[in-house]
């Protein structure tokens, strides 16, 4: 049993040193360590091992197993814990895996958008299905939580223990599974400024050495979708000066985002490459969504000759480009002199 544990440790440890690298935030992290049916609890700071390497529990596995969770704190104010990772350990107890993936790459926490979709990945090792096995090796529950942050929330000091189940499965199968969800179930309206969480966690069942225990669980954050307006130039407004002060108001931009404002010759046609606005462009590598007003000034270089143009407001995210807002105007900048010249001889 101490062999198994140590291996289960070093795959912990080094997935949290991964996440750790790899964001701005700074994190601590460490495995506690929970043994059933006692309760009794053991933490453990990653920084102990190696990010390759492994080490023995710091309590002996007893009959009723031990519980194994991989936590993180960010460093911020105030502090934020997550849980990323669990692990149960027993004698005949299956072992699972929960992974989220999303059309967002991002290595630390899984996250995507309110409007698109994502994809859970159980599986499940160490099934029995003979007739005298116990029926908590036979099969295992599969739990889905969905927690709102609420109007503007990111999550921070939320009690993960108020989240409401909405779901429960039974596994009886070894193996891999892809459950994919096209929207979150998040509730809320509009469905767009959806924010939160969900959960997908599996249990093994109960029975006379242990309680229902937490095997492997995971969660995604879902993300609102980004609205922006502009202003100070209206729709079909016909400028004969130089270009008026606007401002770009943006609400939720995505964590991980590139926003900016272009211009182009003609009417609006959606997909057309145009010229970027100078003082526009802006780039959000973040962990939570944000709101930010820009204000841009002297930009009439772009705007080279009189006639009908374009302004779009746009947003580029890990799910594409999307127009944010947009208006036509009419440049006319032609001086015409009107008078008479005549001379007296």
């Amino acid at each position: 049993m101490n062999s198994l544990l140590a291996r289960l440790i070093l795959v912990l440890a080094g997935s949290s040193a991964w996440t750790s690298a790899q964001t701005i935030i700074t994190y601590t992290n460490f495995i506690r360590q929970v043994q059933q049916p006692s309760g009794v609890q053991w933490d453990m700071s990653v920084a102990a091992t190696s990010p390759d390497g492994g080490t023995l529990s710091a309590l002996a596995i007893d009959p009723g197993g031990a519980h194994f969770e991989l936590w993180t704190v960010a460093n911020t104010t105030p502090l934020t814990n997550y849980l990323l990772d669990t692990k149960y350990v027993s004698t005949y107890i299956p072992t699972a895996t929960v992974t989220i993936r999303s059309e967002d790459p991002y290595p630390a926490i899984p996250r995507t958008r309110a409007d698109h979709p994502f994809y859970v990945d159980v599986t499940i090792i160490g099934l029995l299905s003979g007739a005298t096995d116990p029926a908590a090796s036979k099969s295992v529950n599969l739990l889905r939580y969905v927690q709102s942050y609420g109007v503007g929330g990111v999550g921070g000091g939320i009690d993960r223990s108020q989240a409401t189940l909405l779901s429960t499965a039974s596994i009886a199968t070894n193996g891999l599974q892809t459950l994919t969800y096209t929207l979150t179930s998040l509730p809320g309206t509009p469905l767009t400024k959806r924010r939160g969480e969900e959960r997908f966690s599996v249990f093994s069942l109960a029975d006379y050495q242990a309680p229902s225990t937490q095997l492997a669980s995971q969660f995604v954050q879902i993300w609102p979708v980004t609205d922006g307006t502009i202003t100070g130039i209206t729709q079909g407004q016909v400028i004969r000066a130089a270009m008026p002060q606007v401002t770009f108001t943006l609400n939720d931009l995505y964590p991980n985002s590139r926003t900016y404002a272009q211009v182009y010759k003609g009417s609006p046609v959606l997909g057309t490459a145009g010229t970027v606005v100078p003082g526009s462009n802006l780039v959000i590598n973040d962990s939570i969504p944000s709101n930010r007003v820009l204000v841009v000034n002297n930009y009439d270089s772009v705007l080279d000759s009189d006639g009908p143009w374009t302004m779009e407001l746009l947003t580029e995210t890990p799910f594409g480009i999307d127009r944010l807002a947009y208006l036509s105007f009419t440049l006319d900048r032609t001086i015409v002199v009107r008078g008479a010249f005549t001379t007296i001889e």
